[in-house]
């Protein structure tokens, strides 16, 4: 789909230099390397680089409009749009190109937020909505200022469902999020003990995600986790008709998981109950914890027309999209048979809690080994939740424990003297002293923050080993 640049400059309230250039809007761009043939580049001024200084690059890879917030000696064809705040201004592109596609094609929003099972439950419904119609949802976890508007922007006059996910390190976020892209429909997953550092505690969490709600159309329909009772305190914010779903099967909830069953493999089985009739669900990702982000994600679809029985057979063909989120893989390194257990995209103390869950499930009877780097952006409590994880290691029967990172040594603080725990002081010490620990049939998880790399583990335990 293309738009001028005149037409972009008018939705940032910027000032056009140079040429009128037709812009592809699937290929706006804010990493140079990744401009190509009709795209635009927008520079953003970040903390440590300034995206005026890639401008060439932009260029040179093919851009044809720049978003800058000051004139960069480039040739006149190109066309420049000056902006007060290119970031900002980025967000309010997505904003306009999103209102032109909902009042000429149709468009609907769904947008999910919760403190875990964000982007396993958006996974989930672009596949459920993609047997609807033509469906747009972030690639890994493009939930935040940069990551959504650039969401925002794949989608073209074919689009029929925005499958959008919408993350906080502090109250405020979502709401400038929804200013991009207001929901259709609302689902809220949990509030727990993500990021305590940016909200103040856990009330200043639930005040953000709730949020969403606030921020959607005037009568949108909410989705709620009814076993959550600070996403059920959300039921006053909502002016819309409001849906709940209890993985627990509490009577009440509208849609609810009966019979739960979890394989040796980890995969979840249940009896779904809901307004529409009743279904067998068979879910292929794993973790007994994803029922309730099926839920979720079935409850949406209804709200936005589908049918349950659709849906139903949606999620039972749906797989893992994104990576490092509770794939089971099984490897033979050093001639010995492994099952890893790769979590390690996110932690928080609520995904913790679920990702020993599903070791205890898989690892029962076998040696129980766990790849911990620490979780960030915990502020006062980060010493005291990591000994909360590291009894939970215990209490799963984990038998060795490899931690990475400055906080990992709470982890086996909280442990006790029963396990052995070595802190280690990068990727390759762990993934030796791992291979040092391994036995015949064990069980590995690699679970931490994105930016403390215990992903990096995982990725090297997989090219170090031969895939069974």
């Amino acid at each position: 789909m293309y738009r001028l640049a005149g037409w972009i400059a008018e939705a940032v309230a910027g000032t056009l230099n140079g040429a009128d250039r037709q812009v592809v809007m699937n290929r706006v761009v804010t990493d140079s390397r990744l401009a190509s043939a009709g795209s635009a580049y927008v520079a953003r001024i970040g903390e440590a680089t300034d995206g005026h200084d890639y401008v060439k690059q932009a260029v040179d890879n093919g851009a044809v409009a720049l978003i800058v917030e000051h004139l960069v000696d480039v040739p006149s064809s190109i066309a420049q749009i000056i902006v007060e705040d290119s970031t900002y201004a980025l967000g309010r592109l997505a904003h306009a190109h999103l209102e032109d596609l909902r009042e000429r094609f149709g468009l609907d929003v769904i947008a999910m937020t919760g403190s875990a099972g964000k982007t396993t439950t958006k996974d989930l419904l672009f596949q459920i909505m993609s047997t609807d119609a033509p469906s747009v949802a972030p690639q890994l976890s493009f939930n935040n200022e940069v990551g959504l508007p650039l969401t925002v922007l794949q989608a073209d006059e074919t689009t029929r469902h925005l499958v959008l996910e919408m993350g906080a390190s502090g109250i405020g976020h979502i709401k400038y999020l929804t200013d991009i892209a207001s929901p259709d429909v609302a689902i809220e997953l949990m509030v727990g003990h993500a990021h305590l550092g940016g909200f103040g505690g856990v009330d200043g969490i639930e005040k953000a995600k709730g949020e969403l709600i606030t921020g959607s159309r005037p009568g949108a329909p909410v989705v709620l986790n009814y076993d959550d009772p600070r996403v059920m305190n959300m039921t006053k914010l909502s002016t819309g008709p409001i849906t709940t779903f209890s993985p627990s099967g509490k009577e009440g909830a509208d849609f609810r998981a009966l019979d739960v069953d979890v394989d040796h493999l980890g995969h979840a089985h249940f009896t779904l109950e809901a307004p529409g009739g009743r279904g067998l669900v068979n879910l292929n990702i794993v973790g007994v914890h994803h029922v309730a982000n099926a839920l979720a994600a079935i409850a949406g679809a209804v709200q936005l027309g589908l049918e349950l029985d659709q849906a139903i057979r949606a999620i039972n063909e749906a797989r893992a999209l994104s990576p490092h989120r509770m794939d089971v893989v099984e490897l033979s390194i050093d001639s010995m048979k492994v099952t890893m257990i790769d979590d390690a995209y996110n932690a928080n103390l609520d995904s913790m809690r679920a990702a020993f869950a599903t070791l205890t499930s898989i690892g029962e009877g076998h040696t129980k080994i766990a790849v911990l780097s620490e979780m960030l952006e915990l502020g006062d409590e980060s010493a005291d939740i990591h000994r909360q994880v590291g009894l939970m290691a215990k209490d799963a029967g984990v038998e060795s424990l490899i931690l990475l990172g400055q906080d990992g040594p709470y982890y086996a603080e909280g442990a006790g003297d029963t396990i052995d725990a070595e802190h280690v002081g990068s990727v390759d010490e762990a993934v030796t002293a791992v291979c040092a620990k391994l036995k015949d049939d064990c069980v590995i998880l690699v679970k931490g923050s994105l930016f403390s790399y215990s992903w990096k583990v995982a990725d090297q335990l997989r090219e170090k080993g031969v895939q069974r």
